[in-house]
């Protein structure tokens, strides 16, 4: 893809991302969420799973809380202070009634007018197969964006006090083969790179490499990525779909 990537808008206060697992904002967009939230902007994040299948030897139920500490840890790097997990099994999450509304149901509770996901195509590009986590998780939460604005779908949220909430503008999805807009990151990597070096336990069952080496080597790489379309700044790409 060719063409300049415009700067994201600005005009919004508050946003909600919604992603399958723990780091997957980490490895996508925390440098944007850091220069957002150092700007005065709320970012709060909502995890699907508790990551508890990513780690092969470790077992479900110890990796779940090594995760959970470690993704709230990395969201504190980057200004980020609300972090909710739902209880959907990692690895087999299914797109479906149940994940629309719980995630509808979190875009009510938040209210934002951007929400956050990563990649839901169904690859990163040429020869590489995107995970099934993730393509779920993406798509329900575009269609949750619908859902949340209006009352006649999932009525028994608004039983439970969830008013329609139809003030989303943008959803902007990190990782995406198709970006449009992005976010300079110039002076903001290093507070990405502590984010993703947080989830140590996880980047050590990766590879040998030391956290830190492994989150500076991979951001700083996918910083560059698009800087050429985007006036030779580092920066977070994202695809950007709702209001032009």
């Amino acid at each position: 893809m060719t063409g300049e990537l415009r700067p994201m808008p600005q005009d919004w206060q508050r946003a909600l991302a919604i992603v399958a697992h723990p780091d997957d904002l980490e490895y996508g967009c925390a440098g944007a969420v850091a220069a957002w939230t150092a700007s005065g902007r709320e970012v709060s994040y909502l995890l699907v799973t508790r990551g508890e299948a990513g780690i092969d030897g470790v077992a479900p139920e110890q990796a779940a809380p090594l995760r959970e500490a470690e993704q709230i840890a990395g969201a504190a790097e980057v200004g980020v202070h609300s972090v909710e997990f739902l209880d959907h099994r990692d690895g087999v999450i299914e797109y479906g009634l149940a994940l629309r509304r719980d995630l509808a149901r979190a875009i009510r509770e938040h209210r934002p007018g951007l929400v956050i996901t990563l990649n839901h195509h169904d690859s990163w590009g040429p020869g590489s197969w995107n995970s099934a986590d993730h393509r779920a998780v993406g798509r329900a939460a575009l269609d949750a964006v619908a859902d949340a604005g209006n009352r006649w779908i999932f009525p028994e949220l608004v039983d439970h006090g969830y008013e329609p909430w139809a003030g989303v503008r943008w959803v902007a999805v990190a990782g995406s083969t198709r970006p449009t807009h992005a976010v300079d990151i110039t002076d903001t990597l290093d507070r990405a790179v502590a984010s993703l070096a947080a989830h140590r336990t996880y980047l050590e069952a990766l590879s040998d490499e030391p956290a830190e080496q492994h989150a500076r080597s991979f951001l700083e790489e996918a910083a560059r990525e698009h800087a050429d379309r985007f006036g030779g700044r580092t920066c977070a790409a994202f695809e950007l779909i709702g209001e032009s």
